[in-house]
């Protein structure tokens, strides 16, 4: 078990906003309201999926809505632990740890805030190794968890409690129908795992990961050296496009952030054009029509001199970019998974999953 402090959450935001291709929230104001807990004198205590005990009861939390509305929406600080709560209450059984639904921008700090407010530890570990937008697209609902009884919380102190639900699809639906009738973001919890279950289920390790990322960036920044490089050699990824955003298409449909990103290459890329598609995340990237990265590899579109990513809700006009791809987990690319959050899931029917390293027109 180690024990986070303000220079350990900084780092983690940075890195979490990278694997966050986009989408999870606003990292700043996570990471703000992280910072807060401490200055409170509360602790962040991290335990790895081998400390985990097997019988160890561990909710995954998180935020659920559009993240644009994260931006304007002011929470009351304590939803996601109120949802925990109520889940408490329901079974009858205190929570051991928390986990992350995914490692990506605020979401990867709920976990950690929630962790702080309760007294208990948070998994080095959560159920996408990035973000997707969806409750029911984690490798926790992909290889077998059933996520109801699942509970919603909003700054209000309104609590809804999902009971039991026909699939976790319609799991994801009842708790985004309730999101937005909540003014567009709540917190979220759903039914409590095994540790032994996380063991096989969970992606290992990536707050650890999030964290290396951060302070990478921020090395990088301080010797002036290249973040985009370094990111892509410590990763395994590699720069897809170099360019400026020229057009931005983006609308809150759903309770998501749906749209599309054009930009105009430079440097290397100068006279080519690029694509992103979003819901979100950055779904598919294509350079002059031709498709190079599609989920659920991760598409990130970095800021091309400091290396820090750039969410979906503050995308404009003009911004520098340098989008880099980099390879999902294994759990993300079996048969199993790409049903779930393969290109098909996300309505992009055309285009077939390939590894990133051979990503092709479908």
């Amino acid at each position: 078990m180690r024990i986070l402090d303000e220079a350990a959450i900084e780092a983690i935001a940075i890195g979490a906003a990278i694997l966050g291709t986009g989408g999870g929230g606003n990292p700043y104001i996570g990471r703000l309201r992280c910072q807060q807990e401490l200055k409170r004198g509360r602790q962040v205590r991290v335990v790895t999926l081998d400390e985990l005990p097997d019988d160890a009861r561990v909710v995954a939390v998180g935020g659920i809505g559009a993240p644009v509305v994260g931006i304007e929406k002011i929470r009351q600080g304590e939803e996601c632990l109120r949802a925990m709560q109520a889940l408490e209450q329901l079974t009858g059984a205190k929570m051991d740890a928390v986990i992350a639904f995914e490692m990506g921008g605020s979401n990867s700090m709920a976990p950690m805030v929630t962790a702080a407010q309760a007294g208990i530890p948070v998994v080095d570990a959560d159920g996408m190794g990035r973000a997707f937008p969806e409750l029911d697209m984690t490798t926790f609902s992909i290889y077998g968890h059933v996520s109801a009884p699942a509970a919603f919380a909003d700054d209000k102190g309104n609590v809804t409690v999902v009971q039991a639900a026909a699939s976790e699809k319609w799991v994801e639906r009842i708790g985004r129908a309730t999101a937005i009738a909540m003014g567009g973001s709540a917190g979220s919890a759903i039914a409590p795992m095994s540790g032994a279950f996380l063991k096989r289920a969970a992606v290992p390790g990536t707050l650890t990961q999030a964290q290396l990322l951060g302070e990478a960036v921020l090395h990088a920044n301080r010797l002036h050296q290249n973040p985009v490089d370094m990111i892509c050699a410590r990763e395994g990824g590699r720069r897809l496009f170099e360019g400026k955003i020229v057009d931005l298409q983006r609308r809150l449909e759903g309770g998501f952030a749906r749209g599309e990103l054009t930009l105009e290459g430079f440097g290397q890329n100068t006279g080519e054009r690029g694509e992103i598609v979003i819901q979100n995340e950055f779904l598919l990237f294509r350079r002059n029509g031709v498709v190079e990265a599609v989920v659920p590899d991760l598409i990130l579109v970095l800021d091309h001199d400091t290396g820090h990513a750039i969410t979906t809700e503050v995308l404009r006009y003009g911004q520098r970019c340098a989008v880099v791809g980099l390879p999902c987990h294994p759990l993300l690319r079996t048969p199993e998974a790409l049903q779930v959050i393969g290109p098909a899931a996300f309505g992009i029917a055309d285009v077939a999953y390939r590894p990133l390293s051979s990503s092709q027109p479908g």
